[in-house]
């Protein structure tokens, strides 16, 4: 099967009804990043219900709010651009009780007609090196944005967060690997949960092609539509091989792109990692 291919419904109802997926009515893609081990620090794991990743949250319902509070989320972080809310009609949702912060990675200025052709041209090869290119802008431009939910982690360790872009998969992506890298999580494993939007984003399958086929590239090219959610395995390991000869690493990319210093990493890192005990739920294993 292609990755391109649809996915057997049974299959995805069947992944999405166990960890890391979590359910947020009218929101796809969750996941919940604890449970993974780290590979530093052999007894211990990601904190649960601590970090969250998902798509955008636009959708979300009454019911969505109440299963969101009920997961220890008291923060929400929109990576998404201010041009994308208004073009896909997809407002910052108000949630009791939920601090909900819009973040953008990309200024509006980078959403100019000319820049997003370029950037769909990227994503429509599907190709390892096309994302890489799309990657670095996101880190060049995400420090601030990034900066915000890092700060989060070190400064309200006790306070769970959601951060998402629109599909849940690149800005959303890039993030989730830097805190999981920060938190010693092997490279496979880090590419393993983002290979996972595969299943995530299929729910909306028909929505994404839908919104896409409005953009001249994509209209009469399904192919390339789905091309730009391609999301997998080998890519995010390209991704990390990347901040490592381009970065400096993560760490260092932290510390010149968001200002952290190696007190600041080290209590991210405390704050993000618990003690792996017998109590502990059974790691989630591989897909």
């Amino acid at each position: 099967m292609s990755d391109l291919d649809a996915l057997d419904p049974l299959v995805v109802e069947q992944h999405l009804s166990r960890l890391p997926f979590v359910k947020i009515d009218g929101v796809i893609n969750v996941r919940d990043l604890g449970l993974l081990p780290s590979q530093l620090y052999p007894n211990l794991i990601t904190k649960p219900r601590l970090l969250y990743r998902s798509a955008e949250l636009s959708g979300i319902t009454d019911e969505g709010k109440a299963q969101l509070r009920s997961l220890g989320i008291s923060h929400v972080f929109d990576l998404r651009s201010d041009t994308e809310i208004v073009k896909y009609n997809t407002p910052v949702p108000t949630i009791d009780g939920v601090s909900v912060n819009h973040i953008p990675v990309f200024r509006t200025e980078d959403y100019s007609p000319e820049m997003m052709a370029k950037r769909y041209q990227l994503y429509a090869s599907g190709k390892t090196e096309a994302f890489m290119e799309l990657y670095s802008q996101i880190l060049d431009h995400g420090g601030t944005a990034f900066g915000a939910i890092l700060r989060h982690v070190r400064d309200r360790p006790n306070e769970g967060c959601v951060f998402h872009c629109t599909a849940g998969k690149d800005r959303t992506g890039v993030i989730a690997a830097i805190l999981l890298k920060l938190a010693g999580v092997d490279n496979d494993r880090i590419a393993h949960d983002y290979a996972l939007t595969r299943i995530g984003r299929e729910p909306a399958r028909a929505k994404i092609i839908e919104r896409l086929s409005k953009e001249p590239l994509f209209a009469s090219n399904n192919e390339a539509a789905l091309n730009m959610f391609t999301c997998r395995h080998e890519t995010m390991m390209a991704f990390l091989d990347m901040v490592d000869s381009r970065y400096s690493g993560v760490e260092g990319y932290v510390k010149r792109f968001i200002g952290l210093t190696d007190d600041d990493i080290a209590t991210i890192r405390q704050n993000i990692l618990v003690l792996a005990t017998e109590e502990t739920p059974a790691l989630r294993s591989m897909v």
